[in-house]
């Protein structure tokens, strides 16, 4: 792997890549469905903004198919950040300063915020995906994934991608 790479990390997550249940609708009390923390490293110049998406990219339809089920939408993250912290859905008024243009999108559960995965079944990859974009994205006030990901065709500079499982 290149030292010079776009790359997302989680302190949070194994070395075998696995998201600890804190993050999930399984974990306990306090510590249940809390945002994982996540870190990015060498973001491309020009960058104006980053946004990210996390799916579970092994959801089953309950009519058929696999189709990712949209956890996390996050919008306006400037590149200046170098990170998320743990449990930042749903406060980044709270922490104010540069984490205060950041808006979180709706997710497939229709709300906005980290909603972690509550599964039939282990063993989902869930993926999280950090695109560095050469403009800042306007997307009104209902964020979606769907919203997102058309508004940043042909404005992505690089990917970053992380996966884990749960």
């Amino acid at each position: 792997m290149a030292s010079d790479e776009f790359r997302l990390v989680s302190p949070a997550i194994n070395h075998e890549g696995r998201l600890p249940r804190k993050y999930t609708w399984e974990g306990q009390g306090a510590l249940k469905n809390l945002s994982p923390p996540l870190e990015w490293y060498n973001v491309p110049d020009g960058t104006k903004t980053l946004a990210l998406v996390v799916q579970d990219i092994d959801a089953p339809d309950p009519s058929g198919p696999i189709v990712p089920w949209t956890i996390w939408v996050v919008v306006n993250i400037p590149p200046t950040l170098k990170r998320l912290p743990e449990g930042f859905s749903g406060k980044e008024e709270e922490l104010g300063g540069e984490y205060a243009g950041i808006k979180e999108g709706h997710t497939d559960w229709k709300v906005p915020g980290w909603r972690g995965p509550k599964l039939p079944s282990h063993g989902h990859r869930f993926e999280f995906k950090l695109y560095a974009l050469d403009d800042e994205m306007h997307l009104g006030n209902k964020v979606t994934k769907e919203k997102l990901l058309e508004a940043i065709e042909g404005h992505v500079l690089g990917e970053a991608v992380l996966m884990a499982i749960f």
